[in-house]
């Protein structure tokens, strides 16, 4: 019965922990933003770090945006927005990606180039 118990208290855990880098405040935000990334495979939730900004391969499959623009992923991005007046202090993410505020906003992912 403790066996169960731990494995149950374990795979909780690990549930929780599905984005280590998610920025403070992201909270709800992200359930939204990820709807548009349920269809990306599980091994393709981040783009390598070498990749081209706003090409296909640019894409957080975590969180639905281009994955040079993920301040979820990326919390150094934060006072870049800041400073341009693109944040969502309620939510804690860029306003332009805030689907809370923006129900309206489409974030499409750019098509592979051929």
């Amino acid at each position: 019965m403790k066996i169960h118990l731990i494995s149950l208290v374990i795979g909780a855990l690990a549930l929780g922990a599905a984005c280590s880098k998610e920025a403070p405040g992201a909270g709800k935000g992200a359930t939204e933003q990820a709807a548009g990334a349920a269809l990306a495979p599980a091994n393709a939730a981040h783009a390598p770090k070498d990749v081209k900004p706003g090409s296909h391969e640019d894409w957080c499959g975590e969180h639905g945006v281009p994955e040079s623009q993920c301040s979820r992923c990326n919390p150094e991005l934060i006072p870049a927005f800041k400073a341009t007046g693109d944040w969502c202090a309620e939510h804690g993410l860029p306003e332009s990606q805030c689907l809370k505020c923006n129900p309206d906003l489409k974030i499409v992912r750019p098509p592979k180039e051929s």
